[in-house]
C-alpha cells in the first residue's frame, strides 16, 4: 500500500479526502499510516479483523419516541454488524414502527408477553452470530458512536468482556443524585462479592465475545441482568476491561423505567449469584 502525506494543494487535498472516504477498514489502515498505530488505537481507528462482525442486541419496551432515531444512529456506525431488536410486547406503537423498519441488517424479534429487559436480552443473545455482542438500550442515553472504543480491548486480545463506565472521565448529563449514589453503592457491593474493581456495574454498555455470552446460563428477567452477568463472567475468570463512555441520562418524564424496586432486586441478585451460579 502506498504511503500518503498531507499536502497543501487543493487537488491533492481533494484526493486525500476521497481516499479516507473509502471503505471503513481501508480508511482505518490509511489513517494508521498517517497518524501512527498508537494514536489510532487511542482514537478507536484501528482496522478490524477481516470478516469481523458485531452483533448489536437491543431490548425494547414502549420506546416509540426514540426507537427510530436510535436505530438510525446504530446503522450509521461504520462497523460490519447485525442489529437484533427484541420487542418486549410494547403497547405504545413501537411494534408498528419496528415492523416498518425490519430489513436485511435489522432483525426484529417479538416477545409474546412482557417479561423484562433480562428476558429480552436472553432471547437476543440466542440469535447473535457476530464475533462480538454489545448491549444497546433503546433510548438515546448511550451513544452508538462509541462502539469502536468499546470493542477495542477485545480486538487487541486484551479482554473477553468490556464494560463502558459512566464514572471515569467522560461527559454526562447532570441528573439524579440518589441514582448516582445507588449505582455506586451497588457497584461497590458487587465488587465485594466478585473481587472485581469495576466503577460502573450497572452500565448498559457491555461487550462480550459471542462464545462468552452464549455460554452463560442467564436467569434474570428484569434489571437483575447487570449484577447477574457481572457475577458470572467474574466466576468464569473472564478478562474484563472498562472503557470511559459519555452518558445522556433521561428523566422519568422522558421515559426512564428503572425504579426503587429494581435497586433492591439488584441487591438480591448480587448475593444470589455470588452464592450459586
Amino acid at each position: 500500500m502506498p504511503t500518503y502525506t498531507l499536502t497543501n494543494t487543493d487537488q491533492e487535498q481533494d484526493l486525500f479526502m476521497e481516499q479516507i472516504a473509502e471503505a471503513p477498514e481501508k480508511r482505518a489502515r490509511l489513517l494508521q499510516r498517517l497518524l501512527g498505530v498508537s494514536v489510532c488505537r487511542h482514537l478507536g481507528l484501528t482496522p478490524l479483523p477481516i470478516g469481523f462482525r458485531l452483533s448489536v442486541v437491543i431490548p425494547v419496551y414502549n420506546e416509540r419516541k426514540w426507537i427510530e432515531e436510535l436505530l438510525k444512529r446504530v446503522q450509521e456506525v461504520d462497523i460490519p454488524k447485525e442489529i437484533i431488536v427484541v420487542d418486549d410486547c410494547s403497547t405504545d406503537g413501537t411494534r408498528e414502527i419496528l415492523g416498518r423498519l425490519d430489513g436485511e441488517d435489522l432483525r426484529v424479534i417479538y416477545q409474546t408477553f412482557n417479561q423484562g429487559k433480562g428476558a429480552a436480552l436472553r432471547e437476543g443473545f440466542k440469535h447473535a452470530t457476530g464475533d462480538l455482542v454489545i448491549v444497546q438500550d433503546a433510548d438515546l442515553e448511550y451513544d452508538p458512536a462509541e462502539y469502536r472504543g468499546l470493542i477495542q480491548p477485545i480486538i487487541d486480545n486484551k479482554a473477553d468482556v468490556v464494560f463502558g463506565s459512566r464514572f471515569i472521565g467522560e461527559t454526562h448529563r447532570v441528573l439524579y443524585y440518589w441514582h448516582s449514589v445507588a449505582n455506586r453503592g451497588l457497584t461497590w457491593l458487587s465488587n465485594m462479592f466478585t473481587n472485581l474493581n469495576l466503577t460502573d456495574m450497572e452500565t448498559c454498555y457491555k461487550v462480550f465475545r459471542r462464545e462468552v455470552i452464549q455460554g452463560v446460563d442467564l436467569k434474570s428477567n428484569r434489571f437483575g441482568f447487570e449484577p447477574e452477568i457481572t457475577a458470572k463472567v467474574a466466576r468464569r475468570g473472564c478478562r474484563i476491561y472498562e472503557v470511559p463512555i459519555s452518558y445522556a441520562g433521561r428523566t422519568y418524564e422522558e421515559g426512564k423505567k428503572i425504579r426503587l424496586r429494581d435497586a433492591f432486586n439488584a441487591l438480591y441478585c448480587i448475593i444470589r449469584y455470588w452464592l450459586k451460579d
